[in-house]
């Protein structure tokens, strides 16, 4: 089996632990656009060329699956991959949790670019799925991107001004970029206030995995042999995990699954 991923930087690796979790024995294809994240603040025709680039780079190593590990490339490009590549390469995009988390009747915080919130793909899902539940969307500028490069200032600075917009009384906040679920426990610290409930984290990544080894007839197989298969590209090009993908437990995870080879 193997299971290719796409975002414009490291936010896939989320994705890329969950599917190993699900199924060690998976072969897996990181394809990502360093040089061009990130991709939110671009047109959604630039974005969705280089969504093309990304994922025609990946389904040339043959991918039983492609998961589409990026929001703002499920939301502009998602149509024009599966126009391209399905029915021989199932293409699965991330959507925001925002159904689950409404489901537990609580205050939800959507965390998200800035582009993203506010926009009607945002509002579109709030009020299919959140029904009658309070929902404050956090726009997090700078976050992504001091993810992406393990800036630690920066994603203090980046957590702490989401949080000061984050409603005292939320008890779940959607991670609403692929990125944000590399800081999910750093979230979770910045929002959580002493005396609340616990506070609830909804990612997308263990979802997404769940569905590409649906759409392939697959089932989970947690024991399976581990494989050490981990093909990275940047820009179409054979390479290494980036430097900052290490900082983060679920790159290094990769990484030393990949040195094992």
């Amino acid at each position: 089996m193997k299971i290719a991923l796409m975002d414009s930087g490291i936010g896939l690796l989320a994705a890329a632990a969950a599917v190993r979790r699900l199924r060690p024995d998976a072969d897996l294809v990181l394809s990502s656009d360093p040089a061009g994240m990130p991709w939110g603040p671009r047109t959604p025709e630039d974005v969705t060329a280089r969504a093309l680039a990304v994922a025609r780079a990946a389904a040339d190593h043959r991918p039983d699956a492609l998961i589409v590990a990026c929001n703002t490339a499920s939301v502009h490009a998602l149509a024009a991959l599966r126009a391209e590549l399905e029915p021989e390469l199932p293409v699965i995009g991330t959507v925001p949790a925002i159904k689950p988390a409404a489901a537990t009747g609580g205050p939800v915080a959507i965390w998200a670019t800035p582009l993203t919130t506010g926009s009607p793909y945002q509002r579109g899902l709030i009020r299919d799925f959140a029904g009658a539940t309070a929902v404050t969307e956090v726009p997090c500028p700078g976050l992504a991107d001091a993810v992406e490069y393990a800036d630690e200032e920066g994603i203090e600075k980046a957590l702490a001004a989401a949080a000061a917009l984050t409603p005292p009384d939320v008890q779940a906040v959607v991670l609403g970029c692929t990125h944000y679920e590399l800081v999910a426990e750093r979230i979770r610290s910045a929002v959580q206030l002493p005396g609340r409930p616990p506070l609830v984290l909804y990612g997308s990544a263990g979802a997404v995995a769940a569905q590409a080894l649906r759409r392939i007839g697959a089932e989970a197989a947690l024991s399976a042999e581990p494989s050490t298969g981990v093909t990275v590209l940047l820009g179409g090009h054979l390479s290494e995990l980036p430097e900052a993908a290490l900082a983060y437990q679920e790159g290094r995870g990769l990484a030393a699954v990949g040195s094992a080879r």
